[in-house]
């Protein structure tokens, strides 16, 4: 367990998947046969420990069921078995069935974005609305993120390349979990005291440091996948909430508002951050959910 608990009322549960992998949650339930629930996704080598904070602090626990999830190959569902968009959709559905909830809001941070749209494109009768922190456009990408979507082809390499040593048995026996509440509090305290915000961008785009807490193939995997095209927007029929950062870190921001008019029921809140709005503006991010989320109905 994390060294920080949220609340004594929620559970913490692993759920076998049919290849034997172990899908570790949290469910913080707040009524009786709830069939619906939010479940929050996080980002690119990250778990589930990245919205303690939210959890913590949010009143959306007093009217909806909250999950959160590590996805497949994260945190304590660690496993060297193939990730991608397609098997994480899959885990989430058989995680909704065993937990009785017919559908849900889902609320990703980038990555955890990518798969809240992938989710709601491939099963809409199961998706109540989307809330999106920061997902990236594959169009929209400028900078490495750019070179790196280029570069895909290369990554499939890497990723065979691991996936070889890893079945003869080259691997790191132990992977260190990451506390993602202690580091955002650590980091915004060392971030105030240097009176230089923009250093986040170089604390967070560390490959060796997600790396260490991270099985190496899935690292390379995640970048392919997170540079991967989404879903057309214009098949999302369901209320979609927009948080983007005001910063300019990874993607263009006139090619991201193109992006989001396609969306045919969409709303946009801009924080003024970076691309970690959770760690950096945590109120003004859970202010937005709030209100977005309140102007949702459970049928």
């Amino acid at each position: 367990m994390c060294a920080h608990a949220i609340d004594s009322s929620e559970r913490i549960a692993n759920l076998s998947m049919p290849d034997g992998v172990l899908l570790h949650y949290r469910l913080l339930r707040t009524q009786t046969n709830a069939t619906t629930v939010i479940v929050l996704l996080h980002g690119l080598s990250s778990n589930l420990t990245r919205w303690s904070e939210l959890v913590a602090h949010t009143t959306l626990k007093d009217r909806w069921d909250v999950l959160r999830v590590d996805l497949r190959g994260h945190g304590r569902s660690l496993t060297r078995k193939p990730i991608g968009m397609r098997v994480w959709c899959e885990d989430l559905l058989r995680l909704l069935a065993h937990e009785g909830y017919a559908r849900a809001i889902f609320i990703g941070h980038s990555l955890g974005a990518q798969v809240a749209v992938s989710f709601a494109h491939r099963y809409p009768e199961r998706t109540i609305g989307l809330a999106l922190i920061d997902p990236v456009f594959a169009e929209a990408l400028h900078g490495t993120m750019r070179w790196l979507a280029r570069l895909r082809p290369l990554l499939y390499l890497v990723v065979g390349c691991i996936r070889l040593a890893n079945a003869l048995g080259i691997y790191r026996r132990h992977i260190p979990l990451r506390d993602l509440q202690e580091l955002d509090r650590r980091t915004r305290a060392a971030l105030a005291a240097a009176g230089r915000p923009e250093e986040i961008v170089s604390r967070y785009t560390s490959p060796s440091a997600d790396i260490r807490h991270f099985p190496s193939a899935h690292y390379f995997k995640e970048l392919i996948e997170v540079t991967r095209p989404l879903p057309p927007l214009e098949e999302i029929p369901v209320p979609v909430l927009f948080v983007l950062s005001k910063g300019v870190t990874f993607s263009r921001p006139e090619v991201v508002r193109a992006a989001i008019e396609r969306a045919p029921n969409a709303q946009t809140a801009i924080i003024d951050c970076y691309h970690w709005p959770l760690t950096e503006k945590p109120d003004d991010v859970r202010r937005a959910l709030e209100q977005w989320c309140a102007t949702l109905t459970r049928s």
